[in-house]
Order: structure tokens, then sequence, then C-alpha cells
């Protein structure tokens, strides 16, 4: 298959509770535990366990942000990736720059699979691997829980609304990954220690000459509200007419 491209991106660990700053401008993130995005973490755990199938001869991981990104790509780097690419930049990127990025690495380094999350925990946009195929003019195909391939081709079973489908895309393609799709390998210490000697490349940003255009412009953050605490009822009738009282039936 050659080589497999997976995104990696940069976010609050996931065990951690968000904080909204006093000035409402952001969440907290001085101090937070960051952590690889675990859809991504997904992605790259499935492009792995493909090349160790003799299904792939690389795995290239990337990461599109700030410096300390390459914190996660050294992570990726010691479950098993071969090399990394960090395209710096300390501007926060729309989801359609961030592609177009994507597209001219994939362009310089021809894979012939790109995984990546379906979607990140920070802001759940989903959006930057379907518009990828279209930049691309690749076939795509989102939310796998399952990965297969044949005769130069990938089998994916989709997580959607009904139920699952299964369809089958040609190569090269973008695929996305689901939450089943697999569980992702621990870090070993010696695996740590290894991928501070694998190569990771830094990009600045602005050597792909693209202007972002950010078309969303977050006014305000704030923290949803507290739950009321519930009550205690001692039969249906009491229930039925609480919920009648909150205008809920």
């Amino acid at each position: 298959m050659g080589k497999i491209i997976v995104g990696l991106k940069r976010v609050i660990d996931y065990n951690v509770r968000v904080r909204v700053r006093p000035d409402g401008s952001g969440v907290e993130t001085d101090g937070v535990k960051m952590s690889i995005n675990p859809f991504d973490e997904i992605a790259l755990e499935e492009a792995l366990r493909i090349k160790e199938q003799g299904n792939a001869d690389e795995v290239i991981v990337l990461s599109i942000g700030a410096s300390e990104s390459q914190q996660q790509l050294r992570t990726g780097l010691a479950m098993g990736a071969d090399r990394a690419i960090l395209v710096e930049t300390s501007t926060n990127l729309d989801p359609l720059s961030i592609t177009k990025v994507f597209q001219k690495i994939i362009t310089q380094e021809n894979p012939n699979l790109v995984i990546l999350g379906k979607q990140a925990i920070d802001n759940d946009n989903n959006q930057t691997g379907q518009m990828l195929a279209a930049l691309l003019e690749w076939p795509q195909a989102t939310f796998a829980s399952k990965i297969s391939f044949s005769d130069g081709k990938a089998q994916v079973t989709r997580e959607v609304d009904t139920g699952l489908e299964t369809i089958e895309v040609t190569m090269p393609a973008i695929i996305t990954a689901d939450l089943r799709l697999n569980e992702p390998r621990y870090v070993k210490l010696p695996d740590i220690m290894k991928a501070k000697k694998k190569p990771l490349e830094i990009i600045a940003f602005e050597e792909f000459g693209i202007t972002p255009k950010n078309t969303i412009n977050i006014l305000n953050t704030e923290p949803p509200e507290q739950r009321q605490k519930g009550i205690m009822v001692d039969n249906v009738t009491a229930l039925i007419e609480e919920l009648e009282n909150k205008g809920l039936v």
C-alpha cells in the first residue's frame, strides 16, 4: 500500500474538566494536561495495525499547530509511527485552511491512504475529512468502525443513524475513524525513548502560501447552566403532576 498519513490534533485531555476563562474569551489551557485527540489516536492505532499486517510500508503522523504539538507527535512516534511532520503556526486556523495544508502535504508525500479522527473533541466540527476528500477528489469513508482490504480496495463498515453500513472504496482514499474502530495501545517507556530518535520535520505554515479565511467569530464562551437538583416522587400520579407543572407533558 505504501504510505499512510494520520492527522493528530493537540487537545485538552478528555479526562480533564474543562474550565471557561473568567473573561469568557475561551477555555483555560494554561497548566492543563493536553493529549492527542482521542479519535485521532484511534486513527493512528488503525494505521499501525494495517502496517503490522503487511498492508503498508510507512506511517506518517501530521499535526498543524503550535510548537507544543511536538509532544503529541512524539507520542504518535512512540506508538509506532515512522516519522512526523509539524506544520507550525500560532494562528487558530479554520477547518478549510487546515484541509488545504493536508492537501499540500499529501500531494508531496503521495500516500495511498489517509486516516483521520472523525472529529476533534474541542470543537466537534467533523469537516476536515470530508473537505479533504473533495479537494483531492478521492473516495471517502467516514465514521469507520471496521476496515479491511482486498484487491486494492478498502471495505469499510460505517456507523450511521440507522445502524451499520458497509461500503467499498478504491485506493487512494480518505477514512475517518469512529470510537469503536479499535482500542489504542499503551505506550511503553522504551518506545518513548526510541521515539526521540525518529525524524520530526517542522515546516512553517507560511511556506504553503495559504491565507486563512476564518468565517467564524466566537463572541463569548460560557459554561453550561448547573443542573437543578432532582426531586423524589411517591407514585406515578405525583410524577405526572410534576411533569405537567413543568410543562413537559
